[in-house]
Order: C-alpha cells, then structure tokens, then sequence
C-alpha cells in the first residue's frame, strides 16, 4: 500500500555507482580514447585483469546472466571502495589505472544486468564500458593464442604421414 515510502534499490544503486564509479569510469574511457597504441595495450591489459578478478566463482546453472553479472558488478566495487578505504586508489598513475579500471568493469557489468535502465545517462556510460571490456578481453585472448606454443606433436603419425609429411603447411 505504501510501496512508495520504500527506497528504489535501483536508483539508490545508481546513486552508489555515480558517488564511487562514474567519474573513475569516465577519466579511464577519456584517457583510453586519447592513448597511442602502446598505452592502449596497457588499458587491454588492467581492463582485462581486473575484470578475470572480479568473475564470479560459481558454477551454479541457477544463476541467471544478470545475476551472475551483477555478482561481479559487487566484486569490482567493493574492490573500489577498498582501494578507495586504503587510501592506494590515486596514490600514482598506476594505482589510479587499476582503480578507474575495477570501476569501468563495474559499470561495464551494471549495464550488462539491466541496472541503467531507468537512467539513460548511466547507460551510455555502461554501454561504453561494456565495448572497452569487449575490446580489452578479445584482444587479450587473441594476444594470448598467438603467444600460445602451438604442439604440433600430435599430428605426426596422423593421416598428414599418409601424404608424405608431417607438417600441415606443406613445407
């Protein structure tokens, strides 16, 4: 009857994530946008860090994408707010970089749970957050294969002998 007293969890978890995420989020998407190829690198590197930190650890078939999504929005903030606590969030450029990165991946995972829909503004900022994220985990994936000692091992003995070589490519 009187739903209306009750605070909006929704909107008081915006005004969280503006207090202790938004402005962190928004100087690491500027300075990711001004960054040459090298420091652009360094971005893929702590965005992708930060995000493998904060994934949840369960393997519940239960559990929902928003929730699971949500789940790791929690750990990233709460991971703001200690660096925050222990006074290392801004105490050089690096320590900055990892902060501003645990925010930008909480927002990224905000907006993944749907939790913007009521406030546009935040959403853009998620929707931004959520391609960085994209960006920085495809990248490193991809830097990750090619740095990946290829065992070629399994294809000797295999129908390639057949032909009169072990080796794929023909050489």
């Amino acid at each position: 009857m009187f739903s209306w007293f009750k605070p909006n969890r929704q909107r008081e978890k915006i005004r969280k994530d503006r207090k202790h995420l938004e402005a962190r989020a928004r100087r690491l998407l500027k300075g990711y946008l001004s960054a040459d190829a090298p420091r652009k690198q360094r971005y893929y590197e702590v965005i992708a860090g930060a995000a493998a930190a904060c994934e949840p650890g369960v393997s519940d078939p239960n559990l929902e994408n928003a929730q699971l999504a949500q789940a790791a929005a929690e750990a990233a903030l709460k991971v703001v707010k200690l660096r925050e606590h222990q006074a290392i969030a801004d105490k050089d450029q690096v320590a900055a970089l990892i902060t501003d990165a645990y925010a930008t991946v909480a927002i990224a995972y905000r907006r993944a749970s749907a939790a913007y829909t009521v406030d546009k503004e935040m959403q853009k900022l998620g929707t931004a957050a959520v391609h960085l994220l994209t960006i920085a985990t495809s990248h490193m994936a991809a830097q990750s294969a090619e740095t990946t000692p290829r065992d070629d091992s399994r294809l000797k003995g295999s129908s390639f002998s057949e032909y009169g070589t072990d080796n794929v490519d023909g050489s």
